[in-house]
């Protein structure tokens, strides 16, 4: 017994008479764009999309606050190494990511502007550093709570000048 392939059925497949799926049409769209505007249409949604996620990147301190706050929340009052290590994170991040703020919105930067400059995005890059100075105070609060923070009159007696006592002074 010989196995065969009959090849002449392929160009007669058994599908080609079924009925479209639900909701997928046949019928060749009518509003054909030119080459030049699906590309300006292509353009103007990439940068759409590009300042959404810029926007997305400024408000992602924002996100993280609860999860941060938690930790700190868990990590209790005392004064321990763990404690210590997740305040000392919530202090130092910020100021790595405002450092880093050009670098972190290049890749959102539109194509025709100087993506290292402060004036390309200014409201997301104005939104990420109002987000990181939001941790940094919520980082403060925690040292405070601590007693890390010298925030008491009796913090500061060690540079309290005193006047001559009375006793003294009559001389």
């Amino acid at each position: 017994m010989s196995f065969s392939l009959n090849y002449a059925s392929i160009d007669q497949p058994r599908w080609k008479n079924l009925a479209p799926p639900p909701g997928f049409s046949n019928i060749p769209s009518t509003n054909t764009k030119t080459p030049a505007k699906a590309a300006a249409t292509a353009a103007a949604s990439y940068a759409a999309l590009k300042e959404k996620r810029a926007w997305d990147l400024a408000i992602s301190p924002a996100k993280s606050l609860p999860m941060q706050a938690f930790m700190l929340y868990m990590s209790g009052g005392g004064v321990q190494i763990f404690s210590m290590g997740i305040v000392l994170m919530l202090l130092l991040t910020p100021f790595k990511n405002i450092l880093g703020i050009n670098a972190a919105f290049a890749p959102f930067a539109p194509t025709s502007s100087n993506a290292n400059s402060l004036e390309t995005l200014p409201l997301q890059k104005l939104a990420y550093i109002a987000c990181n100075l939001l941790t940094l105070a919520v980082g403060l609060w925690k040292c405070r709570s601590m007693g890390l923070l010298p925030t008491g009159t009796g913090d500061w007696l060690a540079f309290e000048t005193r006047g001559l006592s009375p006793e003294i002074s009559l001389l």
